[in-house]
């Protein structure tokens, strides 16, 4: 069964230099002290088991991995403002 896209965020211990962030073409890095933060779209269960492999392969620590919710706002999360001037 195929998985629709996602949007990633990986925490990595360690800044990342340019040659490992090169191993993520497809994720935005993000320096957070003493962590490097990957944020990016997976196109499917596969891309998401490539990026954690490629961690695996560099010997870089993995810190947490989370699935970003995107998507139309739920009716019932909070009050809508319109029609201000």
């Amino acid at each position: 069964m195929p998985t629709l896209p996602g949007l990633y965020r990986i925490r990595i211990g360690g800044r990342l230099g340019a040659t490992a962030l090169s191993a993520f073409p497809s994720m935005v890095a993000e320096p957070k002290g003493s962590e490097t933060v990957l944020t990016g779209v997976l196109e499917d269960r596969s891309a998401l088991f490539g990026v954690l492999a490629q961690i695996e392969a560099l010997g870089l620590e993995l810190l947490e991995l989370s699935q970003i919710p995107v998507g139309p706002t739920p009716p019932d999360a909070g009050p809508e403002i319109t029609g201000i001037r």
